[in-house]
């Protein structure tokens, strides 16, 4: 199931990038075919993982990696916070299972982000849990980085949303 995905979205970025002269286009396009799927995907994955409600960013952080990336590509990616405010962490996969059988992007292709389709649905699933995010890929080995990371951003201080509640 896992390699027919990988596969299809292969295909996918193909015709995309036929579609689409700039690679900003087919950036955004992903991010909001991504979106698309997260919106829905959340609901699939409360119902088959039994998480119980994060307490922290931190913690949701590792809910993404160790749960939902473990649940839906097989990988976990180790994450480490990048801020003092505790509201910015990393996702880095020393393997990206999308990427398994592409060798690298075209020169004409050098600001395509291939796997941007995962910032969208980390977004959307985010969103409709009530957390606003900013979402984006720092480092990609297709582009001759070390590591894959994305970036997760969350927009509001813990404090905001306890005060919110009360």
């Amino acid at each position: 199931s896992r390699e027919l995905f990988v596969l299809t979205y292969g295909a996918l970025v193909a015709q995309l990038c036929k579609e689409y002269e700039k690679d900003e286009d087919v950036n955004a396009c992903l991010d909001r075919m991504g979106y698309s799927i997260g919106i829905r995907l959340i609901d699939d994955f409360l119902a088959r993982s039994a998480v119980k409600k994060c307490r922290s960013y931190s913690e949701t952080a590792d809910v993404i990696a160790q749960v939902a990336f473990k649940m839906y590509l097989g990988v976990t990616p180790s994450v480490s916070c990048s801020s003092a405010t505790g509201n910015e962490f990393s996702l880095i996969l020393d393997k990206n299972p999308l990427v398994d059988f592409v060798e690298e992007l075209p020169a004409e292709r050098a600001s395509l982000c291939y796997c941007n389709l995962l910032c969208g649905v980390i977004r959307g699933a985010l969103e409709m849990v009530h957390l606003a995010a900013e979402v984006s890929f720092l480092q990609d080995r297709l582009k001759g980085d070390a590591v894959t990371e994305i970036g997760i951003t969350f927009l509001r201080k813990p404090e905001d949303r306890k005060n919110r509640r009360n």
